[in-house]
């Protein structure tokens, strides 16, 4: 604590105002006393000796004769090894800790530390006395699961520092001194295993940013082929509610391909993170075939805990993630929703008493979620190494409407939009995200060319679709009707997804390409049908026969079973692939 002190002279919900005495900074940390408890909380503003500080707890029995006390500390994170595995509230309290503490229905006041202060880690030395360093410099490791977690030099050391004395391999807690550096001016300084480091500062100890341009694979059809997203790059999910947004999530974060996943539920319903929080632990990584919980961290700020929380266990998220990337691994960030975060900055913006924005959203809310998701990013470290953040977020606007200021605020700053359409999903057409209104500045793993083809043929099928909505299938011509089967087989064998199926809920690179390249064969074939039940019984066999082969391990005998038997059907109908779709697949080779 500093010297400064204050009182409450003023409540208004989770916000207090504070008289002080001395020196106080903006997003400082400060404890309010009430009731023989100390509440956290946090400087949003300050207009001469009085500030605002929104607390992270409830606000009950607070009063203008409480004093508050601050701590020269910016919010921050403890940063280390054991944070893998782990499940923190929005200010990195353990929960499982809280609960062992006080119960399931958590007590304010109370704060934990976020790393085990008492085990023991394998240190290995990576650096030697008078090497130089700068911060962000590894200079030992330790086991992390199944990682190799590199020690850093605290990001917030400026200029070139001299390793006087480091120590010997062997084990040691987060707190033992393992290092001792001396400054440019000589004057010496400890470190340990772990720091601090302020969540709404970005970390940039690396040598250079890099344009994210190598795909980040998922594993789901639509997203890698369509609508891809890049290492270091932004998505988000904006959708109404129940069309799927966390299960995408889910199904993203267990065959990305990323070395960690950081979840930040920010404000979602708390039976959907009780959800998370038990599937996750039962989850077998097809990486290391261990629980997937080894290289998750999860982040739980429920829509029952305090508001202004919300906005912290973003924050807190990106920095972990910054925190690794820092090590040369590639990190997704998924935050779920941002529009819960949006809403606490509204109601906390409604207290200060600003003037409002769009639907009393404040006024700067686009460039508080451009400078979030600015934080993404792929970047070349000092040792050669490449880290990369990728950030995706969902969004829940009220009634689906994607006109609201939360979402296109942010579809002004991210590289892809995955927009979920509430037709599809009661459609039950998983994913459910929309081929028309979607779309990604990425480059995909498939050709760009046959891409567009098969995006195209879709367009045409769903134009054919809205018109024979008015003119019926009789008012439609043969080549038309055609155009709406093969949009709809494309939809019905590579759009959709089974999620469930270990097979088809995971579809690699290979197969994503083997399979797309067959499916334009057929979009850019001609078939010789007299009329349109004959066009119809034979796309419903072909479009059978090929979510069969979907559920068959690649190129084995049955796949390669499957794949004889699409040719016999292809072949009962004289199908004939076009000039343009020929000279399409071989340009893609």
């Amino acid at each position: 604590m500093t010297d400064t002190k204050g009182k409450v002279v003023a409540v208004n919900g989770n916000m207090v105002s504070v008289e002080f005495d001395g020196k106080v900074s903006l997003n400082e940390v400060g404890y309010v006393k009430v009731g023989g408890k100390s509440l956290k909380g946090e400087v949003i503003r300050i207009r001469g000796n009085t500030a605002q500080m929104q607390i992270y707890e409830m606000t009950n029995g607070i009063s203008t004769d409480c004093s508050v006390e601050f701590t020269g500390d910016l919010l921050s994170v403890e940063v280390g090894p054991g944070l893998l595995g782990q499940v923190y509230d929005g200010l990195q309290n353990p929960l499982p800790l809280l609960a062992e503490k006080s119960g399931y229905f958590l007590e304010r006041g109370v704060y934990l530390p976020a790393l085990d202060e008492n085990k023991k880690w394998e240190f290995t030395p990576t650096a030697k006395e008078g090497d130089k360093v700068f911060a962000g410099d590894s200079i030992g490791t330790v086991p992390e699961g199944p990682f190799t977690h590199k020690i850093l030099v605290p990001f917030g050391f400026l200029g070139t520092y001299t390793i006087k004395k480091i120590a010997k391999a062997g084990e040691y807690k987060i707190h033992d001194t393992i290092a001792t550096l001396a400054d440019e001016k000589g004057k010496s300084v400890n470190i340990s295993m772990s720091f601090k480091w302020p969540v709404k500062r970005a970390v940039n100890c690396y040598a250079e940013r890099l344009r994210p341009d190598e795909p980040m694979v998922t594993k789901v059809r639509l997203i890698d082929t369509f609508f891809p997203v890049a290492k270091g790059g932004t998505y988000c999910i904006p959708g109404p509610f129940g069309a799927g947004k966390t299960v995408l999530q889910h199904t993203t974060s267990r065959n990305a391909d990323v070395d960690i996943v950081i979840i930040a539920a920010c404000g979602e319903r708390a039976g959907e993170v009780v959800e998370t929080l038990t599937e996750f632990p039962e989850l077998k990584d097809p990486r290391t075939g261990r629980s997937l919980m080894e290289r998750t961290i999860i982040i739980c700020n429920t829509s029952s805990m305090p508001v202004a929380s919300r906005e912290a266990s973003c924050y807190t998220g990106v920095t972990l993630a910054e925190y690794y990337r820092q090590m040369g691994l590639n990190v997704l960030l998924l935050a779920d929703s941002t529009s819960r975060w949006a809403q606490a900055m509204r109601e906390m913006s409604g207290r200060l008493e600003e003037i409002p924005g769009e639907e009393a959203f404040p006024a700067y809310l686009e460039s508080t979620i451009a400078s979030f998701y600015e934080r993404a990013g792929i970047v070349k470290l000092r040792d050669g190494n490449v880290g990369s953040v990728t950030i995706g977020g969902t969004v829940s606007p009220a009634g689906g409407n994607f006109e609201e200021p939360v979402t296109q605020a942010t579809l002004k700053v991210v590289g892809a939009f995955h927009g979920l359409s509430r037709e599809r999903s009661d459609a039950r057409r998983y994913p459910s995200i929309d081929p028309l209104d979607s779309w990604s500045k990425y480059k995909s793993t498939i050709g760009h060319n046959l891409v567009e083809f098969a995006r195209n043929v879709y367009k045409r099928g769903a134009e054919v679709n809205q018109m024979m909505k008015v003119v019926g299938e009789e008012g439609t011509s043969l080549s038309d009707f055609v155009i709406y089967l093969k949009s709809e087989f494309l939809d019905a064998v590579y759009m959709q997804q089974d999620s469930f199926d270990e097979i088809e809920g995971a579809s690699s690179v290979e197969r994503q390409k083997y399979v797309f390249n067959k499916i334009v064969e057929i979009l850019g074939s001609d078939f010789d049908f007299e009329e349109k039940d004959d066009a119809r019984n034979f796309f419903n066999t072909l479009r059978q026969n090929f979510i069969d082969m979907n559920y068959k391990e690649f190129k084995s005998s049955d796949f390669t079973k499957a794949e004889k038997v699409i040719e016999s059907t292809l072949s009962s109908k004289n199908a004939q692939v076009s000039n343009e779709a020929k000279k399409l697949l071989k340009d893609g080779e």
